[in-house]
């Protein structure tokens, strides 16, 4: 899913997907069936859905006042590419949940761009407006594993904009990585490849943020067996992004960590990680 890319998930995944299996595989034929895999599930993905995701930005239930100021990072999961409408990427289905648990107005901005990973998080805070100061920031992706980046590497980037974010006063709820064992375009065993290497990649990135104060949502544990169990429901046409129905499940999936960040939440259900350190 990079800008580099043109073609947002679809090569990247296969490729990445492929490289690592073809890590793990010691044989020759091994290799050839998992190009064959490859190769097929490009066509099985189907249809681009494109680069540029809806524009949802703007105040929700603005009549409450006292506004929380709500970012959103990431990749095309947090642009919210695949969505139907504005008021189906996540950042909508987020910021209207938000507002009406706390009867706060909220204001989103998202500085998510399709494509992007953990390293292209520096950019996306660096273009923020001069003064915007964000109460709640929410960043969610999955392109590390799928781009082959080291996880060591990832989760330093993600270090970095948490870190980042804190120093400006801001609190962080991160959606670790999905499983992407869930992918209904990518066929076994590249699909379970690229399961694992996305579950370690989730482990890494709770532990590191909820050792600086974040907040971590196990996305995989909390949103991934309902993607399981529908896909034709929660996938877009391109059978790789969320559907409108795949963001507000996601976006209910991380509202209980984002209601506690902003202050009024009282208790985390099972998936979701408070701080283990503060300061």
């Amino acid at each position: 899913m990079t800008r580099s890319l043109r073609r947002p998930g679809l090569r990247a995944v296969v490729a990445g997907s492929l490289a690592l299996a073809a890590l793990t595989s010691g044989s020759l034929a091994a290799r050839q069936v998992l190009r064959f895999q490859a190769a097929l599930a490009r066509k099985t993905i189907g249809k681009d859905l494109g680069e540029e995701a809806h524009r949802a930005d703007r105040t929700y239930k603005s009549k409450y006042g006292d506004r929380i100021e709500l970012l959103v990072l990431g990749d095309s999961i947090a642009a919210g590419l695949g969505a139907e409408t504005p008021r189906q990427t996540l950042g909508a289905h987020l910021a209207k949940r938000l507002a009406k648990q706390t009867r706060r107005a909220v204001r989103l901005h998202t500085a998510a761009i399709v494509g992007a990973e953990t390293s292209m998080l520096r950019a996306q805070l660096a273009g923020l407006p001069t003064g915007y100061r964000p109460d709640v920031a929410v960043i969610v992706g999955g392109n590390d594993v799928t781009h082959r980046i080291r996880f060591s590497t990832s989760v330093a980037h993600l270090v970095e904009a948490v870190e980042a974010l804190q120093a400006g006063g801001c609190q962080v709820v991160v959606g670790t990585c999905p499983d992407l064992s869930a992918l209904p375009s990518v066929p076994q065993p590249l699909r379970a490849l690229a399961g694992r290497s996305s579950r370690q990649l989730a482990e890494a990135q709770r532990a590191a943020v909820t050792g600086l104060g974040a907040r971590a949502v196990a996305l995989a544990q909390v949103a991934g067996p309902f993607f399981l169990a529908q896909p034709d429901e929660m996938f877009a046409i391109d059978r790789f992004h969320p559907s409108g129905a795949g963001y507000r499940r996601t976006a209910k999936a991380l509202l209980p960590s984002v209601l506690m960040a902003a202050g009024h939440g009282t208790t985390l259900p099972s998936g979701h990680f408070g701080p283990t350190a503060v300061g």
